[in-house]
């Protein structure tokens, strides 16, 4: 991926993607629930469902409690846009017409198994990394850059562990 030169406005991506052996409902299961993805990433620390939502639909919202060591704490609140099971799920991070980050997960049946994608576009809704371009203009394309880079590691680790669970042989009885 060329990141060289990107800017926040031009809302840049980073996209990942696995082959899993496990059908896609199985993948399903693991991407659509998002209070399983705190155990999966370092930055994410905790997730909830609001106002009444269980789960994944069109709509729904949940917040998200973050940590990162360059800026700290903060809590989002994200909402659902897609929920196609078991192809495709998306949600909205703050404001769904201009969000701070859109994420995506597409599946795909392939070979026997599941391509899962997992997809991220920054912007161009104001975030943290707004934020610390507007104290540091002249260095914003460093701050992207390395924003983008932690993404990129962060969704390879993430994609990993969803692997590994995806693949895990479920326990008889359970």
């Amino acid at each position: 991926m060329e990141w060289t030169g990107a800017r926040y406005a031009d809302s840049p991506t980073v996209e990942s993607q696995s082959w899993i052996a496990a059908p896609p409902p199985r993948v399903w299961e693991l991407v659509s629930d998002v209070e399983l993805m705190p155990t999966l990433s370092s930055e994410l620390q905790s997730v909830r469902w609001l106002a009444g939502a269980t789960g994944p639909a069109p709509g729904a919202r949940f917040e998200g409690r973050n940590r990162h060591p360059a800026i700290g704490e903060w809590t989002t609140t994200s909402h659902v846009l897609t929920c196609a099971p078991p192809r495709e799920f998306s949600w909205a991070v703050e404001n769904p017409e201009a969000p701070a980050a859109l994420w995506r997960f597409t599946l795909e049946a392939h070979d026997g198994g599941t391509l899962l994608h997992q997809w991220v576009r920054l912007g161009p809704g104001p975030s943290g990394l707004s934020y610390a371009i507007a104290r540091a203009p002249e260095q914003e394309q460093q701050i992207v850059f390395v924003r983008l880079r932690e993404l990129q590691r962060s969704i390879g680790v993430t994609l990993d562990a969803l692997k590994e669970l995806a693949e895990r042989p479920e326990e008889a009885g359970a």
